[in-house]
């Protein structure tokens, strides 16, 4: 099976959005950030939460197209409803047989974007292998958590790091248990 990664931007103290899903404290441009998009190239596969799909509608992505051209969209909710889905993106219902079965068919790893909620789902019930985290040099103090509101623990082991010159460092961890 391919494994789930989990490719996100965090800030020191942990989250991923500030208030109001605001991102305009990260850092949006530079080396780390083409190293991320360079990253992205090798994804088939991207799985996401409904609120993560939605919050691209803000930066022109249409309802029901792909965010990444690339890429077989997932996107897990039990609520949303898209008329005139392209080929490319489903719509799942919340389900761990469904995601081993997206794992078990991905021609590559998968990409898990955004997160939250859904990330710690995941997390909950042991489905993310490894976390690549671009960590941002800010304290948001406020907003989205890495894991939303899971409380799940777990141990992770440090493989690779990356540093920049905007202070942005991309961490690389496997899970560990």
């Amino acid at each position: 099976m391919k494994k789930i990664i989990y490719y996100v931007a965090s800030s020191l103290d942990g989250y991923i959005a500030g208030k109001n899903d605001d991102i305009s404290k990260f850092i949006l441009q530079g080396e780390g950030v083409e190293k991320y998009q360079s990253d992205l190239a090798n994804f088939g596969t991207v799985i996401m939460g409904r609120k993560t799909y939605e919050f691209g509608f803000q930066y022109g992505l249409e309802p029901g197209q792909p965010a990444y051209p690339n890429m077989e969209h997932h996107i897990f909710s039990n609520s949303l409803k898209i008329d005139n889905l392209s080929e490319s993106v489903k719509i799942e219902k919340l389900s761990i047989d469904k995601v081993n079965e997206i794992r078990k068919n991905a021609k590559t790893d998968i990409y898990l974007c955004g997160g939250g909620q859904f990330a710690g789902w995941l997390l909950e019930n042991g489905l993310i292998d490894q976390l690549k985290l671009k960590l941002n040099p800010i304290v948001l103090g406020y907003g989205t958590k890495l894991f939303g509101s899971s409380t799940a623990s777990g141990s992770w082991e440090l493989i690779d790091k990356e540093s920049f010159s905007d202070g942005l460092q991309i961490l690389t961890y496997d899970r560990k248990d």
